[in-house]
């Protein structure tokens, strides 16, 4: 069976500095994949050079049976690829309207039905509609930035540390969000987070990341009983007690 998204080989980076080597990946459709590791793993950059946003030096990208290596971002929102990047990256001038607007262009522009559920999944920004993005807080741009990549109608949705800087009531929420989008609109999504308890409750999968290379991948349980996953979680990527909480 063909993954709906996967990597064969992937070296990937800005410049001279190859960041991320040999990477594989693969991903079924309906599945929540998690890309762990600590800060400078290279996760950021696999997801970018996924998106079509970092140079792919070496290897491949592939959608289904369709080699998208070295397609612009743009065209990859269009075959229903969709990113959350990092710092929510707003228009914090624009109204809310405007930003989900702007999600909606990469698909050929207004939708109002694809809208609508994004207001019925985040009523605040159905509040808020006409007031400038800036206005709303960390956790409710982080919902912005989620519902402006939904009204692109992705089929997977890639996630860049979409908890850092929430609170932990909101980032509880976060989680459960994201499992709900995969049980309610089928979607197929790769979250890149340092949050590994909340990551493996709700992954399928993970892959944990060290120095730009996969050193670890597995079910939570196998993550868990692993010794490279020990040895990870016993430095700086999660400390024993959570550990002992997601067991």
């Amino acid at each position: 069976m063909t993954s709906l998204l996967c990597t064969e080989r992937l070296c990937a980076g800005y410049g001279k500095i190859v960041a991320v080597r040999d990477f594989d990946l693969s991903i079924e459709e309906g599945e929540i994949v998690a890309l762990l590791g600590a800060n400078g793993a290279g996760k950021s950059t696999t997801l970018g050079a996924i998106a079509g946003l970092v140079d792919v030096k070496s290897g491949r990208v592939l959608l289904g049976d369709r080699d998208v290596t070295s397609f612009a971002a743009e065209r990859l929102v269009r075959l229903g690829l969709s990113l959350v990047p990092e710092g929510r990256r707003i228009f914090s001038r624009l109204t809310i309207a405007e930003n989900l607007a702007v999600g909606a262009s990469g698909r050929g522009g207004k939708d109002a039905e694809t809208e609508e559920r994004v207001l019925d999944l985040f009523p605040i920004l159905r509040e808020r509609h006409a007031l400038p993005a800036g206005t709303l807080s960390g956790g409710e741009q982080q919902q912005l930035a989620i519902g402006r990549a939904l009204m692109a109608r992705p089929r997977i949705l890639l996630l860049d540390e979409p908890s850092l800087g929430l609170a932990p009531i909101l980032v509880k929420r976060l989680f459960e969000l994201v499992a709900q989008l995969r049980r309610e609109q089928g979607l197929t999504i790769l979250l890149v987070e340092q949050n590994v308890h909340r990551s493996l409750e709700i992954a399928d999968r993970a892959y944990v990341m060290r120095v730009g290379q996969v050193i670890a991948e597995g079910t939570r349980e196998e993550l868990l009983r692993g010794r490279v996953m020990q040895a990870y979680l016993g430095g700086r990527g999660l400390r024993e007690q959570e550990v002992e909480a997601a067991t």
